[in-house]
């Protein structure tokens, strides 16, 4: 973008004028007084237009193109969602306006969190966090404040290494001390290495359902027996709803607290780091040490409540991501009970049949079924020092987001696919003939050609570390 604009300035065609008559106040001090012009770009409106649009056109969408992306649910956000969530009611309300003037927002908000309750099986919900590592992060101050007021000094985090990446990192800054726990090969849990590492000391252990392999937990009774009788909490890790909403409730399967991914689940994407909802739910016995402030209904009237004393405290500014918020609102009640079901079964059966495509070509370390996601390891098909990344970078030659690739950390060369419930036959056999293609011929055939791409694409193979360290965020 920077090389972009440096080269279609030109010092003839501003697309700005800042004149004005408009005198400085004479309160503003020297020192906040600008002295020097500002360093834009000149360039015309017209071209500016298109300098977008044409950027535009370079990025990978899901109006554009199929986007596999494991373990983050890209699913497709129905146009009606962004129209309601741009209504001026709702865009251009201030945050600190009063309550009284905010009545419908905080109705959204209170019916969200009651359906959230019935969807999960807990019995309150916050909606405050700002992304799911934002709601395990807030769901483990619980843990720990939970443990305090009983006064009991419980200072480790069970985290199996089939759960979700960010898991421990939450759990270290809450913190808690990492106990790892080895999964067996489809990520599931033995109770009998879970009984080895139980200790007093453990505060609660955290559980991704279904797991990082795509596969469901299935001997989570047990795990909830044993964890509840050593007096430690059962946290679930809700960044794979999309794959048992309808189906099964976590709050019935014995878990205590748990987090969900609005921005995943309920249909926002997230791409380019945001925008993002995590909220947290709790079981009765958790719900005073929920973040403030705590939407209540007295009557007629929604309030905002701060006088929880036993709260964690307010954890962001304002009231949470309104705009998921909202779209996630409307996602649920467009789509009611049945709806939710159906989206959870069709996303199951979806990845099933990729996975049944791929299963007698590239190894599948989980086994032959999946929930919404599974992973390949085709680590032993590769040849001429060819990689997982360069499969990737391939895709983008023949159109697709590549999928998420190298996670689990516990697959060698992994690649993970999740194609979400709103996808068509079509384009799931399209897919998977094209990831065969480049794994079992190209890889093999014309090794350089994958080391080269993409070739296709509007830049080629960049420095992934270097752009997410010094990213170039200003035209000069």
């Amino acid at each position: 973008m920077e090389k972009l604009l440096n080269e279609l300035s030109t010092e003839c065609c501003p697309a700005y004028s800042l004149d004005s008559d408009i005198e400085i106040n004479p309160q503003v001090p020297e020192s906040l007084k600008r002295n020097l012009s500002l360093d834009l770009p000149n360039i015309s409106e017209n071209d500016l237009l298109r300098h977008f649009t044409n950027l535009s056109r370079k990025n990978y969408a899901l109006s554009t193109t199929f986007y596999p992306l494991g373990s983050c649910t890209m699913k497709y956000n129905p146009l009606v969602n962004e129209r309601i969530a741009k209504f001026d009611n709702f865009a251009k309300l201030h945050p600190y306006q009063d309550s009284k003037t905010v009545q419908g927002v905080l109705e959204v908000m209170y019916n969200l969190e009651k359906d959230l309750c019935e969807i999960s099986g807990m019995d309150c919900f916050s909606l405050q966090q700002a992304a799911g590592a934002h709601g395990e992060f807030s769901s483990l101050l619980i843990i720990a404040k939970y443990f305090k007021s009983i006064k009991q000094k419980r200072a480790k985090i069970i985290v199996p290494d089939s759960a979700h990446g960010t898991n421990p990192a939450s759990a270290a800054l809450a913190g808690f001390d990492i106990v790892p726990l080895k999964s067996e090969s489809d990520g599931s849990i033995l109770p009998e290495k879970l009984k080895e590492i139980l200790t007093p000391e453990i505060a609660a252990i955290m559980l991704t359902v279904p797991n990082t392999l795509g596969t469901f937990e299935k001997n989570i009774p047990e795990i909830s027996k044993i964890v509840h009788g050593n007096g430690s909490l059962l946290y679930y890790d809700g960044a794979n709803l999309n794959a048992v909403m309808g189906v099964v409730k976590p709050g019935d399967m014995g878990f205590d607290i748990m987090h969900i991914n609005l921005h995943k689940t309920f249909s926002t994407p997230h791409g380019g780091g945001g925008p993002g909802s995590g909220p947290i739910g709790v079981k009765a016995f958790l719900e005073p040490f929920l973040p403030l402030p705590r939407i209540e209904s007295k009557g007629n009237e929604f309030i905002l409540n701060y006088e929880k004393q036993e709260s964690i405290g307010k954890l962001k500014a304002f009231f949470g991501n309104f705009p998921v918020i909202l779209k996630a609102y409307v996602y649920i009640k467009s789509l009611g009970a049945k709806g939710l079901k159906n989206v959870s079964e069709q996303a199951v059966l979806n990845a099933n049949y990729m996975l049944s495509r791929f299963k007698d070509k590239i190894n599948v370390p989980a086994g032959g079924r999946c929930m919404h996601e599974f992973v390949l390891a085709p680590k032993k098909l590769f040849k001429n020092a060819v990689r997982t990344l360069d499969v990737a970078k391939r895709l983008l030659d023949y159109g697709y987001y590549a999928p998420t690739v190298y996670f689990p950390l516990i697959v060698e060369e992994a690649i993970m696919i999740e194609p979400t419930e709103t996808e068509s036959k079509k384009t799931l056999d399209a897919f998977v003939d094209t990831l065969i293609k480049i794994i079992l011929e190209e890889a093999s055939l014309e090794p350089q050609k994958l080391k080269d791409a993409p070739v296709n694409t509007f830049v080629g193979r960049l420095n992934e570390v270097e752009a997410a360290r010094n990213p170039i965020l200003k035209w000069k």
